[in-house]
């Protein structure tokens, strides 16, 4: 949370380049940094690419009245106007003094800039990821490492030309995020290495190796980090740690191929109310006793008004999905889950193990006739109720956007590693595309069947050693797994009609996310098996969960 600044505690001494816990990033060695010098160009050069464009919108009219006079003196006289404060400007020989006063602000915009650059600081300790910022109004805001849910690396394209990233430490509630922006991606991914490594509990401190970099200017840190970033967009590598290999290899066909799919419903949304439009206003205009020439004119530019709007709003949410998915790899490594995304902007988020509360399996009717799978998760962002609500956090919810069943089984033993290969092989069989014989899942009775009606026999649950799976749907499959060391809760309910037909609801409770446990139709009995089975199990699943400790216990099973 963000606080007033304040004196932070004293660090303790550690020698340069390394951590009391473990490190190896030269920014992570306790003491106090300043972001990239170019930070204040990325984040300023909008105001200023604000201020041009006011400029240019007011000078338009002199462009056009340029270029008429050159191709067209004839006509040249249509462009006389009165008022244009341009037109002032000159008739009153102020040209200088309005160059200045644009000079002025441009150095005035810079200075500011620069200014808030100068007070931008972060440091990273032991315990904490600090920044602090704010030339009037200060504030400082601590992530202990402890809480840390994760931490991503976002390249904006702007920034990927300059050679900079954007790097973000998650945290556990909403609005505890730490951003750290600007820094060069070289030394962001390094920074993300060392929290990542601090937050799984790593005690053992390593050296800075013999031939570490010396330190370098700001003039020196700039032309680097252009000629990085230059030099990765044109060879395509956006990462250093692109080891190990994606374990789901997407082809863009089918990726394209998918979202086109998907686009579907959206024509079918869009053109039911272009379609409504045009009806009501045939309708209106025939009853006006409109004549069928101003009925043919009228219904012409309604079609040019909403359909141009219309096709371009499918193919921009289109091309927008298919740009996020691009480029995607999901891989294990010693920080946890990595999974990579993004076509001009790219993304790299590592989930450490034990911070995946929920995930689920979907898969909708249009998909099914080519066998393609979803994966969603549901995890602590660390971003308000708003944010969260945005095209671009939801984006972070999703860990494979489409794939077949064996990429399916790779990702669910990638996020959710405590559960073994043939219990997620029995989670396909039963869950994902069940019920078959002997179906283990508890479901809605016949007598209740009306409740739902096509998929009363797929909606259930069932509760393992490791998890609660909740199966529903018949024209959206759906299997979600609620491990159950990372259990919220879970809660019954019956309305005067369930009591009637001795029936309950169920809900299990999650961080906020796509994934969602509601369960109705219940027999009573199950839904009571369900509260208590589900109330003991989690408690003993959570006092033996180590995941949240990963390297930590890495550590002491590597000891004889």
């Amino acid at each position: 949370m963000s606080t007033p600044e304040h004196a932070p505690d004293a660090a303790a001494p550690v020698a340069p380049g390394t951590l009391p816990d473990g490190g190896s990033s030269s920014l992570a060695d306790g003491d106090w940094h300043r972001m990239h010098p170019l930070t204040p160009l990325f984040k300023g050069g909008l105001a200023l690419l604000v201020v041009a464009g006011i400029v240019i919108t007011n000078m338009r009219d002199k462009f056009i009245a340029w270029a008429v006079r050159l191709f067209a003196p004839d006509e040249a006289g249509y462009m006389g106007q009165s008022g244009d404060p341009v037109d002032w400007v000159l008739e009153n020989d102020l040209v200088l003094l309005a160059l200045l006063a644009v000079l002025g602000l441009v150095v005035l915009l810079v200075a500011i800039f620069w200014f808030l650059w100068r007070f931008q600081q972060f440091r990273i300790t032991g315990d904490h990821v600090e920044v602090r910022k704010g030339l009037l109004f200060r504030s400082h805001r601590r992530a202990p490492l402890d809480r840390v849910q994760g931490v991503n690396l976002t390249r904006p394209f702007p920034a990927r030309l300059i050679g900079l990233a954007k790097l973000e430490v998650v945290g556990a509630g909403n609005d505890a995020n730490v951003p750290l922006e600007y820094l060069s991606t070289t030394k962001a991914e390094a920074v993300r290495a060392d929290i990542l490594r601090l937050a799984a509990g790593a005690r053992s401190a390593r050296l800075t190796a013999a031939g570490a970099a010396p330190s370098q200017t700001a003039r020196e840190q700039i032309l680097g980090s252009m000629n990085a970033g230059v030099s990765g967009l044109i060879e395509g590598v956006d990462l250093a740690d692109v080891a190990p290999e994606s374990v789901v290899k997407i082809p863009a066909g089918r990726l394209i191929g998918s979202q086109l799919i998907s686009a579907v419903l959206w024509i079918l949304f869009f053109g039911a109310i272009y379609l409504v439009s045009i009806v009501a206003m045939y309708l209106g205009m025939t009853a006006d006793g409109e004549d069928s020439a101003e009925i043919t004119i009228g219904l012409i530019g309604l079609s040019l008004g909403m359909g141009i709007p219309l096709v371009i709003a499918v193919v921009g949410i289109t091309w927008a999905q298919i740009s996020k998915s691009l480029r995607y790899s999901i891989a294990s490594t010693a920080d946890g889950v990595r999974i990579t995304f993004g076509l001009l902007t790219t993304v790299t988020e590592t989930l450490p193990p034990g911070r995946i509360f929920a995930v689920e399996v979907s898969q909708s009717l249009l998909w099914r006739p080519f066998g393609w799978w979803t994966v969603k998760i549901n995890r602590m962002t660390g971003k308000s109720a708003a944010q969260q609500s945005s095209g671009n956090a939801q984006q972070f919810n999703i860990v494979l956007p489409v794939g077949r069943r064996a990429d399916v089984e790779r990702v669910l033993g990638l996020v959710l590693p405590g559960i073994a290969p043939e219990e997620i092989a029995a989670m396909w069989e039963n869950g994902v595309t069940g019920p078959v014989a002997d179906d283990p899942y508890r479901t809605i009775p016949p007598r209740a069947a009306w409740r739902r009606p096509l998929s009363w026999k797929r909606h259930g649950y069932r509760l393992t050693a490791h998890a609660v799976l909740v199966r529903r749907g018949f024209l959206w499959r759906r299997l979600a797994v609620f491990p159950l060391a990372r259990l919220q809760s879970v809660s019954i309910s019956q309305s005067p009609l369930e009591r009637l037909q001795r029936v309950a609801r169920g809900q299990i409770h999650s961080v906020a996310g796509p994934v969602t446990g509601n369960l109705s139709g219940l027999e009573r009995d199950d839904a009571i098996a369900l509260l208590d089975g589900v109330s003991r199990a989690a408690a003993v699943a959570a006092s033996a969960d180590r995941t949240h400790r990963w390297a930590e216990h890495a550590a002491e099973a590597a000891q004889p």
